[in-house]
């Protein structure tokens, strides 16, 4: 059998196992498969992974930062930065967001911890931007809209807030919360 094959099945081991919960068999396949194949960054996501359910965030950070190493992904830079967030490291995990949103723009979890770290941060107006692309060019474009509009009325930008919950009510009259933050904004 060739490494290739090899990896293959370790790495679809590794997957089946991590999600029937199997922390160790799942380590182990992802460990063979890095072996049969150390320049994919699938296994050390994977292990990455495996780390984040033990608790081992230490290690998860290693291996999320391995993996963006081997093969730079929106996936690998989301990762850390999720980890430098639960770690409390909020400019860390603001960077690591950042990164993975200039690889893939419609990275939703990043999006959304980039937005909870900005609040975190006072640095709320360094998001639109990220938040504009995503509005248009994701399916969860029309939420994505709605978020915008509340970085928006929170830096005072009252009328530019407004534009876009009237552009999602227009497409969606029954979107309840685009309603709320624009009848909050009439009040």
């Amino acid at each position: 059998m060739s490494n290739q094959m090899d990896y293959e099945i370790n790495k679809e081991l590794g997957e089946c196992y991590l999600f029937m919960g199997d922390f160790d068999k799942a380590e182990d396949y992802y460990r063979k498969a890095s072996v049969n194949s150390p320049e994919s960054a699938a296994p050390y996501m994977g292990l990455a992974t495996v780390a984040v359910q033990r608790s081992q965030l230490d290690k998860a950070l290693v291996l999320y930062k391995k993996a963006a190493e081997v093969e730079e992904s929106d996936k690998a830079y989301c990762g850390v930065g999720l980890v430098y967030m639960e770690q409390g490291a909020h400019s860390e995990a603001f960077e690591w967001f950042t990164k993975s949103l200039d690889l893939e723009a419609k990275n939703i979890v990043a999006l959304n911890c980039m937005v909870r770290e900005a609040y975190q941060l006072n640095c709320v107006e360094k998001v639109l931007p990220y938040l504009d692309k995503a509005s248009d060019n994701t399916q969860e474009g029309e939420a994505v809209r709605v978020t915008l509009a509340g970085c928006l009325i929170t830096l005072g930008r009252e009328e530019e807030a407004k534009a876009h919950l009237e552009k999602v009510l227009a497409a969606n009259p029954t979107n309840v919360n685009a309603r709320d933050l624009f009848a909050s904004l009439a009040a």
